[in-house]
């Protein structure tokens, strides 16, 4: 099963990565000035990670995806693919880690 990772940046931001269950990253926040906005970040992506249609896929020398809340904004970034299957399969990996992923705290660490 997935989870999510949560951290500070060296600017003072807070940040989170989903993982899945293998560990790698399939899914990258921008800052956060808070914890609470980072919470409410995860909290929006376990909500639309199941919806096809908050996937924005990007097509090019590589591969890539977003993830964006019902408003629009974007509240997540994929790795750079090298190929459409294996941004497809990040994506399938979102919907399938991210609704019920845990929480893992390592801004204390």
């Amino acid at each position: 099963m997935g989870y999510f990772e949560v951290y500070t940046g060296k600017n003072g931001d807070h940040y989170f990565r989903l993982r899945a269950g293998n560990h790698e990253p399939i899914l990258q926040s921008e800052g956060y000035t808070t914890r609470a906005a980072c919470d409410n970040g995860i909290d929006s992506v376990k909500r639309n990670a199941p919806e096809d249609a908050r996937y924005v896929r990007r097509d090019g020398s590589t591969f890539s995806f977003s993830l964006k809340a019902t408003n629009g904004q974007v509240i997540g970034h994929s790795e750079s693919y090298t190929s459409a299957s294996g941004r497809d399969g990040g994506i399938e990996s979102v919907k399938k880690n991210a609704p019920g992923a845990e929480v893992k705290d390592k801004t204390t660490v």
